[in-house]
């Protein structure tokens, strides 16, 4: 079927445009604006992260390249570079930011996400981390970090069911996890998982409180008194170490946790490690708390995605608005990569998607044919006569 717009322009129209126009004017964004409006700067930064430009110079030729075609995605004009430099480091960067979350709300009104794994579990379940962005501390000076380092730190919480982010801000890389967490609500009988970085008794206390789960992994040096050791016949010795209610013994630990705990010891029969979990739930299996830590890895997976697939790991821009807007139109384009993977027909890795629409982005192809179906099949090899020797 022939088409007459491209698969950039395609892309674009998967976007709640209407709620674009209603952050600007709620953010006021074009107004007194100069140079490029909000939507052609939206566009340039998406072009950005899926088009893999290093550089202002290289967003404006890119865009510039597309000639005739430039009007199908919403766009007067290319902006120079001097523009997009401009733009990036005066325009409000939390239009982008509240961009993201309408899209991720007009993602999952339409599309349900199936969960992989853990599906006897009906509770919510949220995965939270949190990953440094290197910076050069002359260039970026509010990057604090490291006495000659900078890094910017970017903090997520991913939900299980899609895994994708319904949480995310940016800040200087000095800024520790758990004080973001402490500022986070979860719902309750959600389960929250998350690595020992972010343990703080006084935050787990207040999470148990509000009857919302955790499950994290243990300090070497917590110093504990087992209250109860549970028998572990019939849940897989080989696996299940331990499994014990716990409180804490050091009085500053007790008064920030006066609760109980539970202690889970697992040994990952493929590597041969041992884990040692905690968790405020003692109803479940000790099997099922060892499983639910081990889907913390998505999130792993989620910032290795953005860092080698979209720009994120040099900046257009030095100033902090610039690098928070580079974040968040990064955010929105995995976000949007994602779905495309999820309602393809074709089994895509996600690297390789990514390459593929990079690859295509100006080509005029139908998107959703071509995503279920990007590989022409040819009669090649079918009818091919074979010859036969005569001995």
């Amino acid at each position: 079927m022939a088409i007459n717009v491209n698969l950039f322009c395609q892309l674009l129209t998967l976007l709640p445009k209407n709620s674009f126009s209603s952050l600007v004017k709620k953010h006021q964004s074009d107004k007194h604006t100069k140079g490029i409006d909000s939507w052609t700067h939206f566009v340039s930064m998406l072009f950005c992260h899926i088009g893999q430009a290093n550089s202002v110079r290289d967003i404006s030729n890119g865009l510039m390249s597309t000639t005739g075609n430039i009007n199908h995605l919403g766009v007067e004009r290319a902006p120079s570079k001097s523009t997009v430099s401009y733009v990036n480091a005066n325009r409000d960067w939390r239009l982008f930011r509240d961009f993201y979350f309408s899209v991720l709300e007009h993602i999952t009104a339409t599309h349900s996400f199936p969960r992989q794994h853990l599906r006897r579990l009906k509770r919510k379940i949220y995965l939270m981390d949190a990953s440094i962005l290197p910076l050069c501390l002359s260039m970026f000076d509010w990057a604090k970090y490291k006495t000659n380092k900078g890094a910017g730190k970017l903090h997520a919480v991913l939900d299980y069911d899609g895994c994708l982010p319904v949480y995310a801000c940016v800040t200087d890389g000095k800024t520790h996890e758990v004080n973001i967490a402490k500022n986070l609500l979860f719902p309750v009988g959600s389960v929250v998982v998350f690595d020992r970085g972010y343990i703080d008794y006084e935050w787990m206390n207040n999470l148990d409180s509000r009857k919302v789960f955790f499950v994290t992994r243990t300090k070497d040096n917590m110093a504990y008194r087992v209250i109860e050791d549970f028998k572990t016949e019939g849940l897989e010795p080989d696996c299940i170490l331990e499994d014990k209610d716990i409180e804490l013994i050091l009085p500053v630990a007790k008064r920030s946790y006066p609760g109980k705990l539970r202690l889970v010891r697992f040994l990952d029969s493929k590597t041969g490690k041992e884990y040692t979990f905690l968790t405020n739930n003692r109803k479940w299996s000790a099997k099922t708390v060892a499983d639910i830590y081990k889907e913390r890895w998505h999130i792993e997976v989620f910032f290795k995605h953005v860092k080698q697939n979209l720009s994120i790991k040099s900046f257009v821009g030095t100033s902090e608005n610039a690098v928070q807007i580079q974040i968040w139109t990064a955010m929105i384009a995995i976000l949007l990569l994602k779905f495309l993977q999820y309602k393809a027909h074709y089994k895509w890795n996600l690297s390789n998607l990514i390459t593929f629409i990079r690859l295509n982005l100006f080509v005029k192809i139908p998107l959703f044919d071509w995503l279920n179906k990007p590989f022409y099949e040819t009669d090649v090899g079918k009818n091919n006569l074979q010859l036969t020797i005569n001995l």
